[in-house]
Parts: structure tokens; sequence; C-alpha cells
């Protein structure tokens, strides 16, 4: 679990760096979303880095910020090389979120 919520954190980072690897940073809005949402998505992965299961809303929010950069290089039209990397880091996202909700750190002996 700490390994996939390190990962999601250094893709939160990825994000930030990202309108200027891609040069995308002349467009506001997409520049401002993407720091925005890396920052959430790095917050969101350290904060629930322990928290396993389907009641951590930390994970929850990892999974919306996947989501969103799934579906951002559409809406603001990003060139083809951001696009893929916007959608295949957004779904690793999705899916490491996933694997921390359906995660249970501890196991329980049924009595």
């Amino acid at each position: 679990m700490k390994t996939r919520s390190t990962l999601n954190a250094l893709i939160g980072v990825w994000f930030i760096i990202a309108p200027w690897v891609f040069d995308f940073s002349d467009q506001t809005g997409a520049l401002w979303l993407s720091v925005v949402f890396g920052i959430i998505q790095i917050i969101a992965a350290w904060w629930g880095y322990d928290k396993p299961g389907w009641n951590s809303w930390q994970n929850w929010v990892s999974v919306i910020t996947g989501v969103w950069f799934v579906i951002f290089p559409y809406i603001y039209s990003i060139a083809n090389e951001a696009v893929w990397s916007s959608v295949i880091l957004g779904l690793f996202t999705i899916l490491f979120s996933l694997w921390n909700l359906g995660s249970n750190s501890s196991s329980k002996a049924v009595d």
C-alpha cells in the first residue's frame, strides 16, 4: 500500500511540472488545474499513506484526481504527448487508488 501511495504522490509531482515539460504553460486554465490537481493528489496520497479500505476518503480523492487527469487533456485540447502521459498516469492513479481502497491492513480473526 505504501508503495502505491508513494507512486501516486510521484505522479502528482509529474502533473505539477507537466505544463512546462509539454509546453502548455501558456494555457492558464490547463496550467493551474494541472498544478492544483497535482498538489491535491500529493496531499491525498501522503495523507492516505497508511489508510487502506473503502472508508479511506483520501484514496477516494486520489481516484477523483486520476479521473480528472484522464479527461483533462480533452477538455483543454492538449498536444498528443501530453494526452498519452495524462491518460496513462491518470489510469495508473485510479488503479493504485482502487487497489489501496480494496486493501485491508488488519486481518481480524472471525470469532
